[in-house]
């Protein structure tokens, strides 16, 4: 696969995840675990997070996210998560989902990049799977962002294009 294509993919992809981490990094912590506020801040930016692990995973099967979360993001009643998981911890779960979602579109080749990925309603390319999870990220960032400027009367600036983390 191209590496000009793969740059391309990852300074998008990687600007949706840190849009994410700048809308965590900003959110007051009295709006963080507010469980009156609807959808709860802290929820969004967990489903984000969860979906992002999945959709770069090679395989629905055999998907475990890292300790301490679980599998109940998948309950199809929709349950909350048993406790506000807090801002440290999604941060980790974040800085999780970049190394996997670089690390995938490193290792992206022409014959992966075909490979089917379905789960549920999804079917997707390998391909498209990358855009589709990116506008995911960048969905949620926003909705965050809205809360933010909502709340607080001030939302992370727009990133162009991903930081150049090291890792």
């Amino acid at each position: 696969m191209d590496k000009s294509l793969k740059s391309i993919l990852w300074n998008q992809c990687g600007a949706a995840i840190d849009t994410l981490e700048n809308a965590i990094l900003e959110c007051p912590e009295q709006l963080w675990g507010d469980r009156s506020q609807q959808p709860e801040y802290w929820y969004i930016a967990y489903h984000t997070l969860f979906w992002l692990d999945f959709y770069f995973s090679d395989s629905h099967e055999g998907f475990t996210p890292p300790a301490p979360f679980t599998l109940c993001e998948m309950d199809p009643a929709g349950l909350l998560p048993e406790k506000v998981y807090s801002k440290a911890e999604l941060l980790d779960y974040l800085q999780h989902g970049r190394r996997k979602a670089r690390a995938a579109i490193e290792n992206l080749t022409f014959e992966k990049s075909l490979k089917n990925f379905k789960f549920g309603s999804t079917d997707l390319s390998y391909l498209e799977l990358i855009p589709y999870n990116m506008r995911h990220v960048q969905h949620h960032a926003a909705q965050l962002n809205l809360i933010l400027r909502q709340k607080t009367n001030s939302a992370p600036r727009w990133v162009f294009r991903a930081k150049n983390h090291n890792q």
